[in-house]
């Protein structure tokens, strides 16, 4: 683990009464390996470019369809993979990565977020929680455990892969929560999520903004609302649509170890966890309207402190 982190991450938790393992535990012991030049769930990996390295993280089942389409190669794909990214500049291996709708990160590539204090000025009342996967959910169930009232929305057109990914690790982020499934695809799904919605004090999001507008939700439609918006690089700008993980997020923000001059992962997700922490932490400080939550970000904040 990167020098320092441990003890910045239990400084940070402290104010949840937690330890930094149950933070970064989940239940998938007998799928992960040990990190290193492969990711600890063997979906993201190290490639050399010709200038650099980049993290790229086949974690859909449809991502290796697209692979040849990046390698002009119908071979192996990790070892075809390894062979374009030799030849090509990072940032032009990442862009064309990024055009074909893949995770990946140049090492290093993001800017540290602005970190909140660790420390709670206000409690919400309540809370809609409409993220998924591990940061959206983590930072809902840290403001449940401070005392708001959180409802879940259990999306039923496009439900949260974790409670059978990972079911203990859904248990321990929405076990507190009132979970509501809703159609969001029928008129009167969406109309109750709005009701909630407009009776919150925070909403937490994860989804990209296109697919929240199509719901017909804006952060301008919504202005006394906490809106925490957890993304792979960013809400807004050039950077909203682009997709992102745990791992490469973590790598985007150089949260990675260096042996002999290549990079290797650390932990599992760093960037997950990190960043449903410092969701949590930047509402309880009494952060207002749009909070852009990018992991990449929150994980190069947490470079720079932890070295």
């Amino acid at each position: 683990m990167i020098a320092g982190l441990q003890d910045l991450v239990a400084e940070r938790a402290r104010v949840f009464g937690l330890h930094p393992s149950d933070l970064f535990e989940r239940d998938l012991a007998d799928r992960l390996g040990k990190p290193g030049e492969v990711s600890a769930n063997g979906s993201c990996r190290m490639l050399k470019c010709w200038d650099g390295w980049a993290a790229l993280n086949l974690a859909r089942p449809d991502d290796l369809d697209v692979v040849p389409a990046l390698t002009d190669s119908e071979g192996e794909p990790w070892d075809a993979l390894g062979q374009a990214a030799a030849w090509e500049p990072a940032m032009s291996f990442r862009n064309r990565a990024i055009e074909l709708q893949l995770a990946v990160a140049v090492i290093g590539e993001a800017r540290p977020a602005q970190l909140q204090p660790a420390r709670v000025d206000i409690i919400p009342r309540k809370v809609v929680d409409m993220s998924a996967l591990w940061a959206g959910p983590l930072c809902a169930s840290l403001l449940a455990q401070s005392g708001a009232q959180v409802v879940r929305i259990d999306s039923v057109g496009r439900p949260d892969p974790t409670a059978i990914a990972s079911p203990g690790l859904d248990a321990r982020l929405n076990g507190l929560k009132a979970v509501l499934p809703l159609d969001l695809r029928e008129d009167n799904g969406r109309a109750c999520l709005f009701e909630h919605v407009s009776q919150a004090d925070v909403l937490v999001t994860s989804a990209r903004p296109a697919a929240l507008a199509r719901l017909g939700l804006k952060p301008e439609h919504f202005p006394d609302l906490t809106w925490v918006a957890i993304t792979a690089h960013g809400f807004s700008g050039e950077a909203a649509g682009r997709i992102g993980f745990g791992d490469d997020c973590a790598a985007a923000g150089g949260l990675v170890e260096w042996c002999d001059g290549e990079p290797r992962f650390v932990g599992d997700a760093l960037a997950d966890p990190l960043t449903g922490l410092e969701a949590a932490l930047a509402v309880l400080s009494g952060r207002r309207g749009l909070v852009d939550m990018a992991m990449s970000g929150v994980a190069a904040a947490y470079a720079k402190m932890a070295n």
